[in-house]
């Protein structure tokens, strides 16, 4: 049982989570479970994990109803790339536990690098406003959709940094709509996976409801701030990247030092 001042710390961990999910369509858990783990001090790491997983799904809702009325969503497109996003994360969780924990984090961190790189040369590049989702792209979209889960399974983390760059890969949407359009895919990766914890008993729901509160103002305020950065050509698009490269960077380096170590 968690003391007062470690629920008043996981509220604060949950406002912190909410409005990266709102601001960038992502960094929910990987944010999440360190918070937890260090700062709240949850001492089960598998406890840590299946909170934040369903924390993280909440504010996510949370987030999407907030880019909901902002017209940032753009429905069709979302649900098909979760739809096939969920199929792909059941395939690379299985794939995933095949492979050394620490190992996947260091190739992982890799890919980040790559998607933040990605991210700063299209910063000029303000995306298809009027984008959809139809039978002409449908393929594409689909096949963005089950290679994001396959790698958000397979490394068990950072579904929402590849969602927002394979959403904007596949359909060429503007960032602030990919955001938006992700937040669909976090909410239901999310829930899978606390769903299965909170079958085996690895949730704390009270931690987990200071959490979500949180976070509720967290991602209101992280919409906003969307919103406002999007109409600054390339500046959201430069701030995802350098907040991919920062989470990356610290990546490395821990999965470098057990590896090594």
């Amino acid at each position: 049982m968690l003391d007062p001042f470690q629920y008043l710390l996981g509220a604060l961990s949950g406002s912190l989570v909410g409005f990266s999910l709102g601001l960038f369509g992502g960094g929910g858990s990987i944010l999440a479970v360190p918070l937890m783990v260090y700062l709240v001090g949850v001492p089960v790491p598998h406890v840590a994990i299946g909170t934040s997983a369903l924390a993280v799904a909440a504010n996510a809702a949370t987030g999407l109803v907030s880019h909901a009325r902002q017209g940032n969503v753009i429905w069709r497109c979302a649900l098909m790339f979760s739809v096939a996003g969920i199929a792909g994360a059941a395939l690379g969780s299985s794939l995933g536990k095949a492979f050394d924990g620490q190992k996947l984090l260091f190739l992982f961190a890799i890919v980040m690098v790559v998607i933040g790189i990605g991210m700063l040369r299209r910063r000029g590049h303000e995306g298809t406003p009027d984008a959809a989702c139809d039978r002409g792209n449908a393929p594409k979209v689909l096949a963005a959709g089950g290679l994001t889960g396959l790698f958000s399974g397979f490394f068990g983390i950072g579904g929402g940094f590849l969602i927002v760059p394979g959403l904007i890969a596949a359909t060429g949407m503007p960032m602030l709509n990919a955001i938006g359009s992700s937040l669909v895919a976090v909410t239901a990766f999310g829930l899978t996976t606390a769903a299965s914890y909170a079958f085996s008993g690895l949730v704390d729901w009270p931690l987990a409801a200071v959490f979500i509160a949180g976070g509720v103002a967290g991602g209101m305020l992280g919409s906003v701030a969307a919103q406002r950065l999007s109409s600054r050509k390339g500046a959201l698009n430069t701030a995802f990247a350098l907040l991919v490269f920062a989470v990356a960077g610290y990546m490395l380096w821990q999965s470098g030092r057990a590896i090594l170590g």
